[in-house]
C-alpha cells in the first residue's frame, strides 16, 4: 500500500514520537542510539557479513518483528527449550529488558565488526555455560547442549527467513540467509548447523517428536500473545503477534493450543501487518541507526 505523501512540517514530529517510541523499546534508550549501538561505528572490518549480503537484507526488514515473535512460539514447544527460560530468565518481570538483550546480540552480530561479534557471542556462551537443570518431567538440560542450541537457530532462522518472505524484502536468497546465519550458529557451539533452505526445513521437521504442549508451554504462549508492553504499543503488537501465528507451520498451533483462524481472518491480518509495517517504513526511514553505524565503519575499512 502507498502511503499519501504529507508536507514535511505536519509528519516530522509525528516521525519524531514514533522513532523516539519505537527505539525506547528494542534498545533501551529515546534516541535508539545507546553506547553498543554508537560503538558500532568505531574502527573495525566490514564483519561477519557485511553490506549486501542476505543477513543484512533480512535483519534490516520490520519483518524480524513477526519472525522474533514467530521464532519465541515456536520455540516455546521444546520442553527443555521451555524450561531453560522459565527457570532462568526473567521474562515475566521485565520483558523488555529480555527483548532489549536479544536485539542486542542478534544487531551486534549482524551489524558489528569482527571483533564485535565475537564478543557478544562471547557473552552468550558465558551465560549459556551456568543455564541448566532439570526439567518438570525430570531431564536434565544444558543450554550450551547442542542439540537444544540447533533448535532454537532452527527456530529462529526458519522463522526470520518465512517473515521475510512474506514481510520483508521483495527478494530473499534463502540459501544465502541459511549459509550466512550457519556461521553465527557455529560461533555459539552448534557444529553442524543447516546451510540451505533445504537442510533448514529437513532439520527443523527432525525435532517434531520432541516436541510438546503441557501448561508450562500454554503459559508462555499466553504471554508471548500479550506481554505487558507499554500501553501505546498494544495495537501494533497484537497485530504482529496475529500475523506470527499466522505464519507458523501448519502443525504448530495446534500443537501450541493455538484455536484454528478461518482463511479471511487471515487474509485481514496480513493485511492489516502489511499497512503497519508501510505506515512506520514510511515513518522510521529505510535504514536504523546499527545499520547506518554499520555502513559509515564499513566505508571507512
Amino acid at each position: 500500500m502507498e502511503i499519501p505523501s504529507l508536507p514535511d512540517a505536519a509528519v516530522r514530529p509525528v516521525r519524531a514520537a514514533v522513532r523516539r517510541a519505537v527505539r525506547r523499546i528494542l534498545a533501551g534508550s529515546a534516541d535508539g542510539q545507546p553506547p553498543w549501538v554508537s560503538a558500532l561505528s568505531e574502527p573495525g572490518d566490514a564483519g561477519w557479513f557485511g553490506p549486501g549480503s542476505a543477513v543484512w537484507a533480512v535483519h534490516g526488514s520490520l519483518s524480524t518483528l513477526v519472525g522474533g515473535a514467530r521464532a519465541l512460539l515456536l520455540q516455546s514447544a521444546h520442553p527443555l527449550a521451555l524450561a531453560g527460560v522459565q527457570q532462568h530468565s526473567d521474562y515475566r518481570s521485565d520483558a523488555l529488558a529480555r527483548l532489549q538483550r536479544t536485539n542486542r546480540f542478534v544487531t551486534t552480530t549482524t551489524y558489528g565488526s569482527s571483533a564485535q561479534a565475537a564478543a557478544a557471542v562471547d557473552r552468550v556462551r558465558a551465560v549459556h555455560r551456568v543455564v541448566r537443570g532439570t526439567a518438570p518431567d525430570g531431564r536434565p538440560y544444558a543450554a550450551d547442549d547442542p542439540h537444544l542450541l540447533l533448535w532454537v537457530h532452527l527456530a529462529l532462522a526458519d522463522s526470520m527467513l518465512a517473515a521475510a518472505r512474506r514481510y520483508g524484502p521483495r527478494h530473499v536468497d534463502g540459501d544465502a540467509y541459511v549459509a550466512e546465519s550457519a556461521v553465527t550458529a557455529r560461533r555459539l557451539g552448534i557444529p553442524d548447523p543447516p546451510t540451505t533452505e533445504h537442510a533448514l526445513a529437513v532439520a527443523l521437521d527432525s525435532y517434531r517428536a520432541e516436541l510438546a504442549c503441557d501448561g508450562n508451554t500454554r503459559e508462555v504462549v499466553r504471554f508471548l500473545l500479550a506481554p505487558p508492553l507499554p500501553v501505546a504499543a498494544q495495537p501494533a503488537y497484537q497485530v504482529i503477534a496475529r500475523a506470527a501465528v499466522d505464519l507458523l507451520p501448519s502443525w504448530a498451533p495446534g500443537l501450541l493450543g493455538l484455536p484454528d483462524r478461518p482463511g479471511a481472518v487471515r487474509a485481514a491480518d496480513e493485511a492489516a501487518c502489511r499497512l503497519l509495517f508501510d505506515v512506520l517504513g514510511a515513518l522510521l526511514g529505510p535504514s536504523g541507526p546499527a545499520e547506518q553505524a554499520a555502513l559509515r565503519r564499513a566505508e571507512g575499512a
